[in-house]
């Protein structure tokens, strides 16, 4: 995995967009121009990941005037971790500890007592714990209570004022 691309984190801005327009209610469709100027996307990069997560079953596509992109399951079903390997691949640093594409390593002869192997497993187990820890419902409502936040405090300034 390395360093997370700027497309994962694309993905995930619009999929915490959706989640958080979404709220508790029905998964209703948003336009990409709308989710593209809201989290400051270039649209026809925006397009590309939806296709991707689509194709991973991660959103749905309606068409039609009142189409666009929604969430393919409800917010606390989807983890970080699900966007960032249907964009990025495996969250492994190397082939020989992924759990999604294990691959044995072509400079490695003795995986069992690879130093390497040992220590990149350990970390990819806790990068997953994480991020399968972290679902869009938890980030969502987090961001929703932030902007309510500071929704409140601009009311109150400018009630003072």
């Amino acid at each position: 995995m390395g360093m997370l691309t700027s497309k994962a984190k694309y993905a995930l801005r619009a999929m915490i967009d959706l989640a958080s327009q979404t709220g508790e209610g029905p998964r209703r469709p948003f336009f990409i121009g709308d989710i593209a100027a809201r989290q400051d996307i270039p649209r026809r990069f925006l397009e590309n990941i939806l296709l991707e997560l689509r194709k991973h079953g991660l959103v749905v596509s309606h068409r039609g005037k009142a189409g666009g992109y929604a969430l393919a399951r409800a917010p606390d079903l989807i983890t970080f971790a699900d966007i960032i390997r249907a964009i990025d691949g495996p969250l492994a640093l190397t082939p020989c500890t992924s759990r999604t594409a294990y691959q044995r390593c072509e400079d490695c002869r003795d995986e069992a007592a690879c130093a390497l192997r040992k220590t990149l497993v350990r970390v990819r187990d806790a990068t997953a714990q994480i991020l399968e820890g972290a679902t869009l419902a938890d980030v969502a409502s987090a961001t929703q209570r932030t902007a309510a936040a500071s929704g409140d405090a601009e009311s109150s300034s400018s009630s003072a004022a």
